[in-house]
């Protein structure tokens, strides 16, 4: 008798991975059946807890899908001018500063199915960006501690989107959709925000800080990529490639000229099994590679950056269909690099029209 549940979900994996999979009249595979509907539409939730995964909307359909994202960051700088002795003695003076931002991001994101295989979608962001920065005056001997504070909040870079179908994922292949991305600088940018400048005990510029958070980049940027989604009994497979083109701009002497914010090349997979036919969980992994930002004057030669930063976080979430039209996800994210957010918690609740 203790072996009757888990035998009852593995003959449902197995029914709903082999549903999911089945496409007798090589229709697209978002194409209105009374048939293929609901596996497509439980291949779709496990692919789409992550964004830009799911199976493009059906014809016709409209989709409201509210979010509710919130991010913990916290990372730790270390200064040191002195000399080093031997190499667990370093003579000098040391600056730690201990920085930590949380990040709430409330979102709208509307789809719409044009044609069978074809979809346009339009996000509109709102963020609320809080930071604190823990630190000691630069490069000096006091014991005492001081703490900066600043936020921030508004409208974030809005984002316009399309996705095509370009496959039947038929004779063994997956299904593989195209993306293309625009991101437009809708938000209020670094550039956009007052400025301090920060100076040593002898009067000499050491950075910079803004008195308040920017909501957005500053900066116009277009995104085109694609990604697949693979049914595979018991599980459904998914994965996901693109590359951020962003445009440079004139942002005046003070700033560097001429800016040219690296671009950057993001990939993702992951899989997803469903527990029944209401629930299912989700698996994966994304990694982003960010190029150097490059001015056109100002740089000190003496600067030594990286020519390249990774963020990679590590994510898994939920998704349970409440009514026929209205699914709720949950993900959550863990960073897996130093640059990439501690954690990430994401809520979001698609309702189709």
């Amino acid at each position: 008798m203790k072996t009757k549940p888990h035998l009852s979900l593995a003959i449902s994996l197995c029914l709903l991975s082999a549903a999911a999979s089945a496409n007798p009249d090589q229709k697209p595979v978002n194409a209105v059946s009374p048939q293929s509907s609901q596996p497509e539409d439980k291949a779709a939730e496990i692919a789409s807890i992550t964004a830009d995964r799911g199976i493009v909307t059906r014809p016709g359909r409209f989709t409201i899908e509210p979010s509710l994202s919130y991010a913990h960051s916290t990372s730790t700088l270390v200064a040191i001018e002195g000399y080093t002795v031997i190499p667990a003695l370093v003579i000098g003076l040391i600056n730690i500063s201990e920085v930590q931002r949380d990040t709430l991001v409330g979102a709208v994101s509307l789809k719409y199915g044009l044609t069978s295989r074809w979809e346009t979608a339009l996000r509109v962001p709102y963020l609320s960006i809080s930071e604190d920065v823990r630190e000691r005056d630069v490069f000096s001997g006091t014991p005492v501690d001081n703490l900066r504070e600043s936020s921030g909040d508004g409208l974030g870079d809005i984002e316009l989107s399309t996705r095509y179908q370009l496959n039947d994922g038929l004779d063994g292949w997956p299904y593989i959709i195209g993306l293309f991305r625009v991101k437009g600088p809708t938000g209020k940018s670094p550039y956009d925000v007052d400025q301090t400048t920060l100076y040593s005990d002898d009067g000499t510029p050491i950075g910079i800080t803004l008195k308040e958070r920017p909501t957005g980049s500053g900066f116009w940027s277009f995104e085109p990529g694609f990604s697949f989604i693979y049914p595979s009994d018991p599980a459904v497979l998914f994965g996901n490639l693109s590359y951020v083109w962003t445009l440079k701009e004139e942002k005046g002497f003070s700033n560097g000229g001429t800016v040219d914010p690296g671009d950057v090349i993001r990939a993702g997979f992951g899989m997803g099994f469903a527990f029944n036919q209401r629930t299912s969980f989700s698996l994966g992994y994304d990694h982003s590679v960010i190029g150097e930002t490059s001015f056109e004057h100002g740089n000190n030669q003496f600067d030594a950056t990286f020519d390249r930063i990774h963020v990679g976080s590590l994510s898994f979430g939920l998704a349970h269909r409440l009514t026929n039209s209205t699914t709720l996800n949950l993900s959550v994210s863990v960073g897996v690099t130093e640059n990439a957010p501690n954690s990430e918690i994401t809520l979001k609740l698609p309702f189709s029209l």
